[in-house]
């Protein structure tokens, strides 16, 4: 008997006051690797009415204007007017950072394998920065391999920011917030149930006055000029039962930082796979890839990718876990729900043969402290807001699929487990 569910997923702007926070963090994280691409960064940032606090453990021989540089990066997420409560040039900024805990340095900078074994192998000189759990997952419901809910999520998000930066909907703010819910059966996709689209506006549009009034023109325009766009190249499109949902409220003037407090690491699931595939529940902005709740989660990513690439299976999920200090995971797991062409034993073991999966090899193979100065001070602010993963629009190490080959040959072959 077939079986028909709903899923869905939700994305937010750049200007939700949580992504907001993340965005400030990745910038500051972006210019501290610029400048000392050793910089050990845990940078924390909260928003309020009118106030921005930086807060955190930074080490680093970098110097920056913290001031500056957020002020820039809130101007050009699109709050330069008062009006919104929360303004680049006229909020509060407090910077309250304090030096990473000598403590976990210790570990980070010599690991347990080098500190016990006098080991001299390269990617056992670093220690993981914390414990913790990441996963990664990939499915074949999209072409950049993300399921389908979120991926139309951040569609919609992204467009919605255009038209707004664009002048294309003058009238828009920049907090929004959309929500996409897919009707699968027997696990493919196979509808649009619902869209649902909450965007902070101005109180009139010309002359349009009304709350109603207000509220139709921008459910018209909406669809119009970021639903349709968005669609135009997905096979599976809204019919005439797709609810279309905007502003379920009746309005959204108030909005952004003014409206709601923001925090870093509130959007995990937003970052990552909407719900689709299980989360470890570490944040991923504001910190520097020595942490592995970032760097072990791409390399997550990058598996999971790599095995759906090469056909091995529709769905992959990879479990990676860490012990701070410890270079070498404790455990990794490779799940892929039954969809895979080879067991999943065997999976994990060309997996443990062909990827490096210590922070230091991890760091190594994606080029994550040097990134951000060869790419002109930015790459982690980048995917600080519509998703670290299936980003077609940004040229992202963990999306390669440049093993899929190796995967595929490597499974025609005999494998031999090392014992002990």
């Amino acid at each position: 008997m077939s079986r028909r569910y709903l899923f869905t997923s939700e994305s937010v702007t750049e200007g939700h006051p949580d992504k907001v926070c993340d965005q400030i963090s990745d910038t500051i994280l972006d210019a501290l690797l610029t400048q000392d691409s050793s910089s050990r960064v845990a940078a924390e940032v909260v928003v309020n009415t009118g106030l921005v606090l930086i807060t955190g453990e930074i080490t680093s021989k970098a110097h920056v204007n913290y001031v500056n540089l957020i002020r820039q990066k809130i101007a050009e997420i699109g709050y330069t007017d008062a009006v919104n409560g929360f303004c680049a040039n006229s909020c509060s900024v407090l910077v309250a950072l304090d030096e990473q805990s000598p403590d976990i340095a210790q570990g980070v900078n010599t690991a347990q394998e080098s500190r016990e074994q006098d080991s001299e192998e390269q990617f056992d000189a670093i220690g993981a920065g914390d414990q913790g759990i990441m996963f990664g997952f990939a499915c074949n419901e999209t072409p950049e391999l993300m399921p389908l809910p979120i991926s139309l999520a951040h569609r919609i998000s992204r467009r919605l920011a255009a038209v707004r930066k664009t002048g294309d909907l003058p009238y828009l703010r920049p907090d929004g917030k959309t929500q996409v819910t897919v009707a699968y059966e027997d696990g493919r996709p196979v509808g649009i149930d619902t869209i649902l689209i909450s965007t902070q506006h101005t109180p009139t549009i010309g002359d349009i006055t009304t709350e109603a009034a207000v509220q139709a023109k921008i459910r018209e325009d909406l669809w119009a000029a970021v639903v349709e766009p968005v669609f135009a190249d997905i096979n599976i499109k809204p019919d005439n039962q797709t609810r279309f949902l905007v502003n379920p409220t009746g309005k959204f003037v108030i909005g952004g930082p003014q409206g709601d407090a923001g925090l870093t690491g509130r959007k995990i699931i937003v970052d990552t796979y909407g719900g689709y595939s299980r989360h470890g529940g570490g944040a991923f902005s504001g910190k520097d890839p020595t942490k592995v709740d970032r760097s072990a989660a791409y390399a997550c990513r990058y598996v999971a990718k790599n095995i759906v690439a090469a056909g091995l299976a529709q769905k992959c999920e990879v479990q990676l876990s860490y012990a701070i200090g410890v270079a070498r995971p404790v455990s990794i797991l490779v799940e892929t729900f039954g969809t895979g062409k080879v067991d999943d034993e065997r999976l994990l073991e060309v997996v443990k043969q062909h990827f490096e999966l210590r922070p230091a090899g991890i760091i190594h193979a994606f080029n994550l402290r040097s990134l951000p100065g060869e790419r002109g001070g930015r790459f982690y602010q980048e995917v600080a807001a519509y998703g670290h993963f299936g980003r077609t629009d940004l040229d992202l190490p963990w999306e390669r699929t440049d093993k899929a080959e190796l995967l595929k040959q490597a499974l025609n072959q005999p494998i031999s487990v090392a014992m002990g």
